[in-house]
């Protein structure tokens, strides 16, 4: 049977999905970079690559690989430009001539709904919506790499875009949350009226498996990827709050002002380099401001797919394997 090999395959999405491939018998070529990591899913069987796309290709494996699951990203909301660019689109660069040295046919890229977003409303967002100008660093090279991967006809490339992964092994969305609260009050804002969706993990990597399984004829498409359930982003910061012990404060603000303060946070971090990530972006103020949710109409029609984890299921097998 040829392998699959999935790149970013320390992180936590990367992981995830070697885990569950390698329980079902597939083989699979994990490249990362983080050697411990690679070690232990090395005991579970995959063959283990340590690189980093960011700065070389890849050697080519000796078994045949049948398809390339592109997880290794840069994410974050601040951050040098010509790291992300290296990350991001070099990366992706590397990883679509790794799907193409191997003989891999089938090439599922994971971008990101940071590529819709902007500073109003926006319920039910569809893959066809047009894109506005990029928030940050890491949106722009996102969108580079979401396009240098559709434009390869040469590879089946599907792009999935998830929504706010969470989950046990989760270092980012939920921890950087809370890690925000013990500080001190959160914005609340426009009466708490922003929704967004999260996506539990194990949703994120069925929707992957759902990619790898499609049919040819969905080449070069796109799909979102959540929870499917709208939520309040007051009730995702108190109900992480509640399971981890902690109380969210709220601090009731203009959205004027919140806007206002995160961008010369930003233009403070510019102007002096050596200065930290500012405590608050533009982006992550923009999340606690307005509402982005998406439509998942096109997952469910074309790959058959749809989520099965509640957010508050979701938390409870997040918490409860951390605990």
């Amino acid at each position: 049977m040829a392998a699959i090999a999935i790149t970013g395959a320390t992180g936590f999405l990367g992981g995830a999905l070697c885990r569950r491939l390698l329980a079902a018998g597939q083989p699979v070529i994990a490249l990362g970079r983080d050697a411990a990591k690679l070690d232990a899913l090395a005991a579970r069987g995959a063959a283990t690559v340590r690189n980093d796309l960011a700065q070389s290709a890849p050697p080519l494996p000796e078994q045949p690989v049948s398809a390339v699951v592109h997880c290794a990203a840069l994410s974050s909301a601040w951050g040098p430009k010509a790291a992300f660019r290296a990350a991001n689109v070099d990366g992706t660069a590397r990883a679509l001539a790794f799907a193409r040295d191997t003989g891999a046919r089938r090439f599922v890229h994971i971008s990101t709904p940071s590529l819709y977003f902007c500073f109003r409303d926006q319920p039910m967002v569809r893959e066809d919506a047009v894109l506005p100008p990029s928030v940050n660093a890491y949106a722009a090279t996102k969108g580079e790499a979401e396009r240098l991967a559709l434009s390869a006809e040469d590879l089946d490339v599907i792009v999935l875009r998830p929504r706010g992964l969470y989950g046990a092994g989760d270092t980012a969305l939920l921890p950087r949350l809370l890690r925000a609260a013990s500080a001190g009050p959160l914005p609340l804002v426009r009466d708490g009226r922003a929704e967004t969706d999260l996506t539990y993990i194990d949703d994120a990597v069925e929707a992957v498996c759902a990619a790898l399984a499609a049919p040819e004829g969905l080449a070069q498409r796109v799909f979102n990827i959540s929870g499917g359930e709208p939520l309040p982003v007051r009730r995702i910061a108190e109900a992480a709050g509640a399971r981890a012990g902690l109380t969210v404060r709220w601090r009731t603000m203009p959205s004027g002002l919140v806007l206002g303060a995160a961008r010369a946070l930003e233009l403070a971090a510019r102007l002096h380099p050596r200065q930290p990530e500012p405590r608050v972006t533009a982006y992550g103020a923009g999340l606690f401001t307005f509402t982005q949710t998406l439509d998942l109409t096109a997952a469910r029609t074309h790959l058959g797919w749809t989520p099965r984890i509640a957010f508050e299921d979701g938390l409870a097998r997040t918490f409860g394997a951390t605990a």
